[in-house]
């Protein structure tokens, strides 16, 4: 399943939510600077998801706000 996610960096707290089935906001503390975001984007989501954070890939969008993500 690839899912979308539209990433806000340099949030609040961080937090997911969920738009419908394949689309997500994402907030977190994090800044974008050398894959530490998409790091805690991926934990984030793992733990919303309840699953391990193996199981999600970025497979476009690295330096993009908006990511597809794959979720196995």
């Amino acid at each position: 399943m690839i899912i979308q996610a539209k990433i806000t960096t340099k949030a609040k707290r961080n937090y997911v939510q969920q738009i419908n089935d394949l689309e997500f906001k994402i907030f977190t503390t994090a800044a974008p600077e050398k894959g530490i975001a998409n790091k805690k984007i991926i934990e984030l989501l793992s733990e919303y998801l309840k699953t391990t954070k193996s199981k999600l890939k970025i497979i476009s969008g690295d330096t993009s706000r908006i990511k597809k993500i794959e979720v196995n």
